[in-house]
C-alpha cells in the first residue's frame, strides 16, 4: 500500500462500484454509526429485509442500538466500498485497546469472506485481476500502472435492482387499476356518482347499459319483527298528522269534490272523436289508463250528466285526455290549439294546488298536461309540470314495487311511472337538462305484456292469439330511453371514444330488433303513423349520440365521423318518411318534428338534396299542426342561404386543376374538394349543431358572450295558451320573413351537386338489394293531394354521381333541375 501515496490519479470519490441498495443475501448488516459515518445512503440491506427501490435507503431495525462503537477503517474491511470525499475519510481514534481493534478486524474479515462477489474497479475488471482498492486508497494494480482507480461501470446487481423496481412499478399499477375498479363498483352500488376517479381510470370506464327488458335492481327493505296488526293500527292512529304512512298502507283518500262551478261537458260525438284520436296517437305508446274502465266511466258520466258527484282528480284527467286528443285531431287548424287550450284550462282549474293527498288520477292529469304543453312547443312549461307529476308519483311511491289491491291497479301504477320516466328522459335530453329521476331510486318492474281488454285477475299474462301486446311499443321505447343515463355520463366527456360509440350503437341495434321488421330502412312496405312514432325515439337517440362529437374539443377526424354518422341516421329517417302513410301529418309529434329538423341540416350539409326535400315535405305538412315547425323552417331557410354562400366561396378559393390544351385554372373543381372544405368550416358546423347550443355544458357559441352588448328585452306575449307568438316563439313578422316551405324547397334544389346514395351508410336489420320502386308520395295536405309532386327513390339507386353532373336514373321530375344545376356548376 505504500505505492498508493505516490499515485498521481487518486481514486475518484464520485462513483461507487455499487450504487444499489440491493445486495447479496450473505452480506452482514453493518453497524448504523459506521454506515452513517462512511457509507451515506448506499447501505447493504439485511437478508431478512425486503429489497428497497433505488434511491430509498432502508429503515434501520428497531432492535438496533442508536449508538455503535467506532470502528476504524482498514484496507481489509473496506476493500471495494464506495469512496468518500477526502474530508470524510476515517482516521484512527486514540484510546481504543488493541483487543477491540483486533476483534473489529476479525469481524470485518469474516464479513469480507461472506461476500459472494468482490467488486473491482474499471481497470481490474477489464484486465480480470483481483482488485484490492479501499475507500481511501487506490488498488495496487492502478497504482503500479499509474492510472485512475475509478468505479463507473454498471454491475449485475445494478441491473437486478432495476428489474425489481420495474416489478414493483407493475404491481403498483395493477393495484391502482384494481382500486379504481372497486371505487367504480362502490359508486354504482351506492349511487355515489360524485366519487372521484382519476383521469386515466375515467378514460377506461366501460359503458354499462341495461339488458333488453331487464328489471331494475331490487332495493333492500327493512325486515320487521312485528306481526300484530293491532300494533300497526295503534301506530297509524297515534302518528296521524305527524307523518304519512307509505302509499300502500295509508287510508284511501276520500273523493275530492270541487266547490267551484263544474264545467260543461262537450258533445258526446266530440268526446268520442277526441278519445279515439287520443288512443291512436298517445295511448298506443304510453297506455297510462285502463281503457275498458276509462270507456265505462265516460259512458256513466254522459249517462248521468251529473258532474257534482265525479271526483275532481278523475275529471281533471278526463279533460286533459280531451286536450291531448284535440292536438292530434283532424279538426280545422285554427280550432285545434284553441280547443286544446280551453280543455287544459278546465283541467288545471279542477286540480287543487294545495292538495296534500293524491291519487293515481292526479298523476295522470299532470302527465297529460305535460304532454300537451310539449306538443304545443312550450317546453319549459312542460318541464315544470313534469316536475309536479314526478313529485306526486313519488309521493304515491309509484317508483317502488310495493304491491297493489288488484292486478289491474298494480299494472296501472307501473305504466304511469314508466310513462313519466320516458317523458323525463326524452324532455331532459331534448333541453339539455339533468334528469329528475334517478335510476337507483326506483325498482318497480316493467308493465305486463298484456292487452287491456283481457287483463283479468288471473296470474298469467293474457294476449290475444296472433296479436301483439298493448305495451309492446312501451317496452321498446323503454329499452331505448333507459340507456340515456349512460349516454348522459358519456356526454360529460369532451369526446366520446370510438369504443364507446360502438357499444351504444350495438345496444341501439339490439333495441331496433325489438321493433316490428316493418321499420327496417331496407323494407318497402307502407308504415302506419302509430307504428312509426315509437321508432322515432330510437332515431333521435342515435342522432344525439353522434352529434356530441361535433364540439370543437374533438379532433377533426372525430368531427367528420360524427357528421357521417348523423347523416346516416338522417338518411334512414328520410327513407322511412317516404314510406309513411298520408295520415302522418295528423299523428306527428313534436319529437318527430325536431328530429326531422336536425336530420335535414345534416342532409343538406352532406349534399343529400332529395332526402332533405323529403324531410322538408313532411315538415311542411305538419306546419299548421305543430307549433315547433315554424321555427324549424325559418332556421333551415337561413342555413340553406349560408350553405349556398359557403359553396360559392369554396369554389372561388380552391385551386382549379390544369387541363392540357386549355388556359390555366380552367378545370372543374371536384365536388369532393368542395365538400371537404365545407366540413372544415367552423361556422357551418356551428349552424348544423343547432339546438345543441341550448345547454351550457354542450354549447360553445356563448363562450365570451358576457362581453357582448346588452341583449334587448324580449317583446311581451299575452297570457294563456291561445297566443301563437307564445307557442312558436316568433312574432307575426318573423313567421313570414323566411318565405314559406315551397320557397324553401325550391331553394334547396338550387344547391350544389348531390351525394350518391351508396356513399351514405345506414342502420338496417337485414340490408338487402331492392329493385327500383316508386314509393307513395308525401301528402302535404290531404285536400291538395292531386297537386303534390311524387318523390321517387330506389332502394339501392345510384343517385347522382359525385364525379359526373348527370341526373339520377329514375328520378323522374327532378332530372331537369339536376341538369340545370350541372350547367350552373360548369359555369
Amino acid at each position: 500500500m505504500a505505492a498508493s501515496s505516490h499515485n498521481l490519479f487518486p481514486r475518484s470519490p464520485t462513483r461507487s462500484y455499487d450504487s444499489s441498495p440491493v445486495s447479496s443475501a450473505t452480506s452482514p448488516r453493518p453497524q448504523s454509526h459506521y454506515l452513517n459515518s462512511f457509507m451515506g445512503q448506499n447501505i447493504r440491506s439485511n437478508p431478512g429485509h425486503a429489497p428497497q427501490p433505488i434511491g430509498i435507503p432502508p429503515m434501520p431495525s428497531g432492535a438496533q442500538s442508536s449508538f455503535q462503537s467506532f470502528t476504524p477503517v482498514t484496507a481489509s474491511s473496506m476493500m471495494g466500498r464506495e469512496s468518500l470525499a477526502s474530508n470524510d475519510s476515517g482516521v484512527s481514534t486514540p484510546g481504543l485497546s488493541s483487543a477491540q481493534l483486533s476483534a473489529n478486524v476479525q469481524a470485518q474479515k469474516r464479513a469480507y469472506r461472506q461476500r459472494r462477489k468482490d467488486p473491482s474497479c474499471d481497470a481490474c475488471r477489464e484486465r480480470k485481476v483481483k482488485c484490492d482498492a479501499t475507500e481511501t486508497t487506490s488498488c495496487s494494480e492502478c497504482s503500479s500502472r499509474n492510472v485512475k482507480c475509478q468505479f463507473t461501470k454498471e454491475t449485475n446487481r445494478r441491473m437486478s435492482s432495476i428489474k425489481q423496481v420495474q416489478d414493483l412499478e407493475k404491481q403498483m399499477e395493477r393495484v391502482r387499476r384494481e382500486n379504481s375498479s372497486l371505487r367504480r363498483s362502490l359508486a354504482e352500488r351506492t349511487g355515489g356518482e360524485h366519487m372521484e376517479v382519476d383521469a386515466e381510470a375515467a378514460g377506461e370506464l366501460a359503458v354499462r347499459l341495461p339488458d333488453m327488458n331487464s328489471e331494475p335492481r331490487k332495493r333492500k327493505r327493512t325486515m320487521s319483527l312485528i306481526q300484530d296488526h293491532q300494533t300497526r293500527a295503534v301506530f297509524r292512529g297515534v302518528s296521524k298528522g305527524l307523518m304519512k304512512a307509505p302509499a300502500l298502507y295509508r287510508p284511501w283518500p276520500a273523493a275530492a269534490i270541487s266547490e267551484h262551478a263544474r264545467p260543461r261537458l262537450p258533445p258526446k260525438m266530440t268526446t268520442d272523436n277526441l278519445i279515439r284520436t287520443y288512443y291512436a296517437s298517445v295511448h298506443v305508446m304510453t297506455p297510462i289508463v285502463h281503457w275498458p274502465t276509462f270507456q265505462h266511466d265516460v259512458e256513466r258520466l254522459y249517462h248521468s250528466n251529473d258532474l257534482a258527484q265525479v271526483p275532481s282528480p278523475w275529471l281533471a284527467m278526463f279533460f286533459a285526455v280531451l286536450a291531448v286528443g284535440s292536438l292530434f285531431s283532424t279538426d280545422p287548424v285554427p280550432d285545434r290549439a284553441v280547443q286544446a287550450g280551453e280543455f287544459m284550462e278546465v283541467s288545471k282549474s279542477l286540480m287543487d294546488p294545495w292538495a296534500n293527498d293524491y291519487v293515481l288520477d292526479d298523476v295522470r292529469g299532470l302527465f297529460l298536461l305535460t304532454v300537451a304543453l310539449y306538443e304545443m312547443n312550450l317546453k319549459s312549461a312542460a318541464w315544470k309540470w313534469l316536475g309536479k307529476a314526478i313529485r306526486c308519483a313519488q309521493d304515491l311511491e309509484l317508483h317502488l314495487e310495493v304491491g297493489a289491491r288488484s292486478r289491474v291497479d298494480a299494472d296501472m301504477r307501473r305504466r304511469v311511472w314508466w310513462a313519466i320516466y320516458i317523458l323525463d328522459r326524452t324532455l331532459s335530453l331534448d333541453l339539455g337538462r339533468p334528469f329528475m329521476i334517478e335510476d337507483g331510486d326506483c325498482d318497480v318492474v316493467l308493465p305486463e305484456p298484456c292487452d287491456d281488454h283481457l287483463l283479468l285477475e288471473s296470474e298469467a299474462p293474457i294476449v290475444r292469439p296472433n296479436t301483439s301486446a298493448l305495451t309492446q311499443f312501451m317496452h321498446a321505447i323503454l329499452n331505448v330511453v333507459r340507456s340515456f343515463t349512460a349516454l348522459r355520463k358519456a356526454f360529460s366527456s369532451p369526446v366520446i371514444e370510438r369504443s364507446q360509440l360502438a357499444t351504444f350503437d350495438g345496444h341501439f341495434n339490439t333495441c331496433q330488433n325489438l321493433f316490428p321488421p316493418l321499420l327496417d330502412p331496407s323494407n318497402r312496405e307502407s308504415i302506419a303513423p302509430h307504428v312509426l312514432m315509437p321508432f322515432v325515439y330510437l332515431l333521435n337517440a342515435r342522432l344525439h349520440l353522434h352529434r356530441h362529437n361535433l364540439s370543437p374539443s374533438c379532433p377533426h377526424e372525430a368531427r367528420a365521423e360524427a357528421v357521417e354518422q348523423c347523416t346516416a341516421v338522417a338518411y334512414d329517417t328520410a327513407r322511412l318518411m317516404e314510406r309513411s302513410s298520408a295520415s302522418l301529418a295528423d299523428s306527428a309529434t313534436t319529437l318527430l318534428v325536431t328530429h326531422l329538423f336536425r336530420s335535414t341540416l345534416f342532409l343538406l350539409l352532406r349534399g343529400c338534396r332529395e332526402q332533405a326535400t323529403t324531410c322538408l315535405r313532411v315538415l311542411s305538412s305538419v306546419h299548421e299542426r305543430r307549433d315547433a315547425a315554424a321555427a324549424c323552417g325559418r332556421y333551415i331557410s337561413f342555413f340553406v342561404n349560408i350553405l349556398r354562400t359557403k359553396q360559392h366561396e369554396a369554389v372561388d378559393r380552391l385551386p382549379r386543376p390544369a387541363l392540357p390544351g386549355y388556359p390555366p385554372q380552367s378545370g372543374l373543381i371536384h365536388p369532393r374538394a368542395v365538400q371537404e372544405s365545407l366540413m372544415r368550416d367552423e361556422e357551418l358546423l356551428l349552424y348544423v349543431s343547432a339546438d345543441m347550443q341550448a345547454g351550457t355544458e354542450s354549447s360553445w357559441v356563448w363562450v365570451g358572450a358576457e362581453r357582448d352588448p346588452a341583449i334587448p328585452p324580449a317583446p311581451a306575449t299575452s297570457r294563456g295558451l291561445g297566443s301563437v307568438d307564445k307557442r312558436t316563439g316568433l312574432t307575426a313578422e318573423e313567421r313570414k320573413d323566411w318565405g314559406g316551405w315551397e320557397e324553401l324547397i325550391e331553394s334547396v334544389r338550387g344547391l350544389g351537386p348531390t351525394t350518391t346514395q351508396n356513399t351514405i351508410p345506414h342502420y338496417a336489420l337485414a340490408p338487402a338489394l331492392l329493385p327500383a320502386q316508386t314509393l307513395p308520395p308525401i301528402v302535404v295536405e290531404q285536400q291538395q293531394k292531386a297537386n303534390i309532386p311524387r318523390s321517387s327513390t330506389t332502394g339501392t339507386g345510384t343517385g347522382t354521381d359525385s364525379n359526373k353532373n348527370s341526373p339520377t336514373p329514375g328520378a323522374g321530375g327532378s332530372s331537369r333541375s339536376t341538369e340545370r344545376i350541372s350547367i350552373a356548376n360548369i359555369i
